[in-house]
């Protein structure tokens, strides 16, 4: 099981890169694993990963000898999956839009019915503080409350998920609304859609998609 999930977190780490989320080395991943969570290695190209540079830790931080040296940001994806049993894995981007936004330190209201996904009525911003550090996880924790995903004053965002494959997906389409929401406050001050609709749209969520046949 353990060498599925490295091989997955390496494929969402790579995807991640591929679709333009994350320049460079920046941005990480994590799942959760039997010991604990598997998280991307620190300062290594995506392209030249492989399973075994995944990183295992146990909750409280420590790994086995030998492996690569973590994320720096291995405390946000430990705190967070901590605090919310109910998530599997963690994507951090430093997508443009999402980081743009986020130097705002605004929230990214409710322009677009699809900001339901994410789990609230907009996708908050955590308070800044700096990366790699336990503030800056706690400060993800509080911001994120029920949620799945949250910008980071000053750096970027984070999307959570069930899956690897959940929570990238997540990542993408808080940056596509990111986007839509810069592009709209060059014009003007975009309408936003208020709470009586956004649960009309969460009811319409619950039938959408394909339903299985009895």
């Amino acid at each position: 099981m353990t060498l599925r999930l490295r091989e997955e977190l390496v494929a969402t780490a790579r995807r991640m890169s591929e679709l333009g989320l994350t320049p460079g080395m920046s941005g990480n991943v994590s799942v959760r694993s039997p010991v604990g969570m598997l998280v991307t290695p620190s300062g290594m190209p995506y392209t030249s990963l492989v399973a075994d540079d995944a990183v295992e830790l146990r909750m409280d931080g420590t790994a086995r000898a030998g492996q690569r040296a973590p994320s720096t940001e291995w405390r946000l994806h430990r705190d967070v999956l901590a605090a919310r049993k109910d998530v599997g894995a963690i994507v951090h981007t430093h997508s443009l839009y999402c980081t743009t936004i986020s130097t705002l330190r605004r929230p990214i209201p409710a322009l677009h019915y699809m900001v339901v996904l994410a789990g609230a009525d907009e996708i908050p911003c955590a308070d800044y503080a700096t990366f790699g550090s336990p503030e800056l996880a706690v400060a993800a924790v509080r911001a994120l409350g029920g949620g799945n995903a949250c910008l980071l004053a000053n750096h970027g965002m984070i999307a959570l998920g069930e899956t690897l494959d959940a929570a990238l997906r997540l990542a993408a389409e808080v940056e596509t609304l990111a986007a839509q929401y810069w592009h709209a406050v060059q014009l003007g001050q975009p309408h936003i859609l208020d709470r009586d609709e956004l649960l009309r749209v969460r009811a319409k969520m619950a039938e959408y998609g394909q339903k299985r046949r009895r």
